[in-house]
C-alpha cells in the first residue's frame, strides 16, 4: 500500500510530462508544416513561440485535473491546488501575450512587405510597438490582480479597498501626474503620427534618429552613436524638427565665402559635373547661386538634394571638399585675401 502511494504520484507526474512533451512536439510540427505551406504570411512561424507557454498551460491543467486522485502531496492538497491555480493564471497570460504578439508582428510584416512607402511603414511600426507594450501591460496587470484575488485575505480586503478607491484615486492621480502625462503622450504619438521610429529629428540642438518609442520615454540615437532618452511628453509640448515628416527626401546647403573675382559660372558647371559622380545625390536639385556680398567677400550657396538625412550629410561634405579642392588647384585667386601693408618704422 505504501509502495502504491509512492508510485501513483510518480506515474501521474511522468504521464503529465510525457503528454505535455508529445503535445508540444505535435503542435510545433503542425506549425512548421503550415509555415512551409503558407509562405505568404509569417504568422505560423511566429506562432511557434507559443509552444513553451502552451506546454505549461497543458501541464498545469492536467495536474489540476489529476493531482487529487494521484495523491500528490495529500497532506497539502489545498496548497498544491493554490499553487497550480497561480501557475495556470500566469501561464495563460503568457500564452495570450505570445499569441497576440505573433498576430500583431505578422500583420506588420505583411504590411511592410506590400507597402513601399517608408514613412507609412515607420508609422505602422511605431503603432505596433506601442500596441504590443499596452497588451503586455494589460495582461500583466490583469493576471497579477487575478492571482492576488486567489488569496482569501485579499478578497476580504477588497471591500474596504473599494470604499476608499475615490480618495486613493485622487492621491494616486496627483502623485503620478507626470507618469500619466507621459502615458497619454505616448498614445498620442503612436496614433497622432507626429514622430515615428526611424524619423530623423533635431531636439535640443542634437541631430539623431528615433530608435525606440515606449509609453513613457523616447530614445534618440545621435550621429556619434550616443543615446538621448527623453520623456515622450517633450514631443507633445515643445517644438522640434522632424526631417522625415512628409517624406525622407531632404535638401541640403553648402556655403562658400569667396573673393569677388571667384568664377561663379565655372563653379556652377563644376558642381553639375561633380554631382553626377556622387551616389548620394538623388538627381532632384543641384544649383549654385550668390546669396550675399560683403565689402571683402561674396557668399556662394550650393543647394543639393538626397534621399534621406544621412545621405544629405555625406553629399554636403563631398561637394564642399571637392569644390574647395578644385578651386585651390584651378582658381586659387577665388579665395578671400587680406590686404596688408608695411607698418611705419618704430622711432
Amino acid at each position: 500500500m505504501e509502495m502504491e502511494n509512492v508510485l501513483r504520484p510518480v506515474v501521474a507526474l511522468a504521464a503529465v510530462l510525457v503528454l505535455t512533451l508529445l503535445a508540444g512536439w505535435l503542435l510545433d510540427l503542425l506549425l512548421r508544416k503550415a509555415d512551409a505551406r503558407h509562405t505568404e504570411t509569417p504568422l505560423w512561424g511566429l506562432l511557434r513561440r507559443c509552444v513553451p507557454p502552451f506546454r505549461l498551460v497543458l501541464a498545469t491543467g492536467l495536474l489540476q485535473a489529476s493531482y487529487r486522485r494521484a495523491g500528490v502531496f495529500p497532506a497539502h492538497r489545498a496548497a498544491v491546488g493554490h499553487v497550480l491555480a497561480l501557475l495556470m493564471i500566469a501561464s495563460t497570460a503568457w500564452l495570450l501575450v505570445r499569441i497576440a504578439t505573433a498576430v500583431v508582428d505578422s500583420v506588420y510584416s505583411r504590411y511592410a512587405a506590400s507597402h513601399p512607402n517608408e514613412a507609412r511603414v515607420r508609422r505602422v511600426r511605431t503603432q505596433v510597438t506601442l500596441i504590443q507594450r499596452v497588451l503586455v501591460a494589460v495582461a500583466v496587470v490583469v493576471s497579477v490582480a487575478a492571482m492576488l484575488l486567489t488569496f482569501p485575505a485579499m478578497r476580504v480586503a477588497g471591500a474596504s479597498m473599494l470604499a476608499s478607491a475615490g480618495v486613493l484615486g485622487i492621491v494616486a492621480g496627483i502623485a503620478a501626474q507626470s507618469s500619466l502625462g507621459n502615458l497619454f503622450a505616448g498614445l498620442q504619438i503612436a496614433f497622432g503620427d507626429t514622430v515615428r521610429i526611424g524619423d530623423t529629428v533635431v531636439v535640443d540642438k542634437e541631430w539623431g534618429t528615433v530608435e525606440e518609442i515606449t509609453l513613457t520615454f523616447l530614445v534618440v540615437r545621435t550621429w556619434d552613436e550616443r543615446r538621448i532618452t527623453m520623456p515622450v511628453s517633450y514631443f507633445t509640448s515643445k517644438p522640434y524638427e522632424n526631417w522625415s515628416r512628409g517624406g525622407a527626401e531632404i535638401t541640403g546647403t553648402v556655403f562658400f565665402h569667396l573673393d569677388h573675382a571667384a568664377p561663379v559660372a565655372l563653379m556652377r558647371d563644376k558642381l553639375a559635373e561633380l554631382l553626377k559622380d556622387i551616389p548620394e545625390w538623388d538627381g532632384r536639385t543641384g544649383s549654385l547661386a550668390v546669396t550675399d556680398t560683403t565689402p571683402n567677400t561674396i557668399v556662394v550657396r550650393a543647394v543639393v538634394t538626397a534621399r534621406n538625412a544621412d545621405e544629405v550629410w555625406t553629399l554636403r561634405c563631398a561637394v564642399r571638399e571637392q569644390l574647395v579642392t578644385w578651386l585651390s588647384a584651378q582658381h586659387p585667386y577665388a579665395f578671400p585675401r587680406v590686404t596688408t601693408s608695411e607698418s611705419d618704422p618704430r622711432p
